[in-house]
């Protein structure tokens, strides 16, 4: 049976020239994602199956596939309280065990220009400003926005659990 459903996708669709969230996000509104999302991690849990919201802090804005590239995420964080990070906080608040961290680079959130995956002030902030305590993965280390970080898979792994993933 299914024990871990990786979902849902609490990314906000804001851009249309986003090529991989698209209809994987409930909706181009924050209020939209919550009210579909939160109802989906009660039905989940319920039935015994653990869930990831994810791509933290939110993949939604980008124009860039992070399976092909690094995305980047141009807002200041006043914009980000209010629109991306609002799903995550609310879906941290209703009890999400899980959380993946995305491989986009938000400047606003860490000045590196490391994907959050990476970024241990992006993971630190999730830990500490938004007090979630559950399990950070983060998406599939082998992708293309990672390569230019680091080309070596070993070393990639590495810097994951060094910014706090679990």
């Amino acid at each position: 049976g299914i024990n871990w459903n990786l979902c849902p996708v609490v990314d906000i669709n804001t851009n249309p020239e986003n090529p991989v969230i698209g209809y994987r996000a409930f909706g181009n509104r924050p209020n939209l994602v919550i009210d579909k999302s939160l109802p989906l991690l009660k039905g989940l849990k319920d039935g015994g199956v653990l869930t990831c919201i994810k791509h933290f802090p939110g993949h939604g804005d980008t124009d860039v596939d992070s399976h092909l590239d690094l995305p980047v995420l141009l807002k200041d964080v006043q914009d980000l309280q209010g629109e991306e990070l609002l799903p995550f906080r609310m879906a941290i608040e209703a009890g999400a065990p899980a959380v993946m961290t995305g491989h986009l680079s938000v400047p606003a959130l860490d000045p590196s220009g490391l994907p959050a995956s990476l970024s241990e002030r992006i993971v630190g902030m999730l830990r500490e400003e938004m007090g979630f305590e559950g399990v950070v993965l983060t998406d599939a280390l082998n992708m293309q926005a990672l390569k230019s970080i680091d080309n070596r898979p070993a070393h990639i792994n590495v810097k994951a659990l060094q910014a706090g993933n679990d």
